[in-house]
């Protein structure tokens, strides 16, 4: 069973999957619509009402600090959770769901749903989404990504100037995940796909639109070319996502991973292997920097 995210993905509910039996305490259930006012989301807007409310007497010093007792960190047996990294990075924590427990999984992101307007788990699969789910409903998967997400915010405008670059169709998995991230971090990316090095031609289509860009995110495998290709091209940063496709001599993506980091184009980052997160992240951190 499927349903629709927005009119061009589609999210994965785990169709006839049993559901695993998990004993949360009060304390790490979630809310199906947690209340902004109730203080539990530390977004640097509410802290800034909070702080006002004091400075106006609205609200005594116990008040507050029974609101900030999460202050700095929040201890739920099998994580120490950072509900104040929004303020300090401008997203909340994010839960690497692989090797993970389902129940790890489910008591933690229902605990930073409480807290915070934004759920981002990456490397999830069908079992971690499902026992999440039934703590947090509002939960959405994206197979191809592997990620679990929630936006409390969806409907807000996204800022342009991030293009997605993928290699071939064997890299969208990573691209994906990095698409998600991107779009929760309020960026809403130009996808480009299916420009490897193989056919040029196919990438200098795109020239126009890739010249344009504040940031690029290039996503290869095999022998990772593209990004040196698009640097020597453009005058924007461009991050290079080696990804582990390929036959043996790839070794999983150290064969691109290794030709990423030796490019001779200048104005290349390399992010690990098959961390479409973190180039997204690092991309949508440096475009922001852009509208400010």
């Amino acid at each position: 069973m499927a349903l629709k995210v927005n009119a061009n993905r589609r999210v994965y509910r785990a169709p006839g999957h049993r559901h695993r039996v998990v004993d949360y305490n009060s304390r790490s259930m979630t809310p199906r619509n947690p209340d902004p006012a109730d203080g539990s989301l530390f977004t640097e807007a509410r802290l800034r009402e909070l702080l006002a409310e004091v400075a106006l007497g609205k609200c005594d010093v116990e008040g507050a600090m029974s609101r900030l007792r999460s202050l700095p960190y929040d201890d739920v047996g099998c994580a120490a959770l950072d509900h104040h990294r929004e303020l300090r990075k401008g997203f909340p924590e994010v839960v690497y769901c692989q090797h993970k427990k389902p129940a790890q999984v489910a008591q933690i992101i229902a605990r930073l749903a409480q807290h915070g307007g934004q759920v981002l788990g990456t490397r999830a699969d069908a079992e971690h989404f499902a026992a999440a789910k039934q703590v947090v409903p509002e939960l959405c998967y994206d197979e191809a990504a592997r990620c679990i997400f929630w936006d409390r915010q969806s409907d807000q405008p996204r800022q342009q100037g991030i293009a997605l670059v993928a290699a071939g169709t064997s890299d969208l998995p990573v691209a994906q995940e990095a698409a998600v991230t991107l779009r929760l971090m309020g960026q809403e990316p130009l996808r480009i796909t299916d420009v490897g090095v193989a056919g040029l031609h196919r990438l200098m289509a795109h020239l126009s639109a890739l010249q344009k860009a504040n940031v690029i995110i290039a996503v290869a495998g095999m022998e990772g070319a593209l990004p040196s290709v698009i640097a020597g091209l453009v005058s924007a940063p461009v991050i290079a996502v080696p990804t582990s496709v390929g036959y043996g001599a790839s070794f999983g993506g150290i064969a691109a991973l290794l030709g990423m980091l030796n490019a001779c184009a200048p104005g290349i980052s390399v992010v690990n292997i098959d961390n479409g997160f973190g180039a997204a992240f690092a991309a949508a951190a440096m475009n922001r920097r852009m509208r400010t």
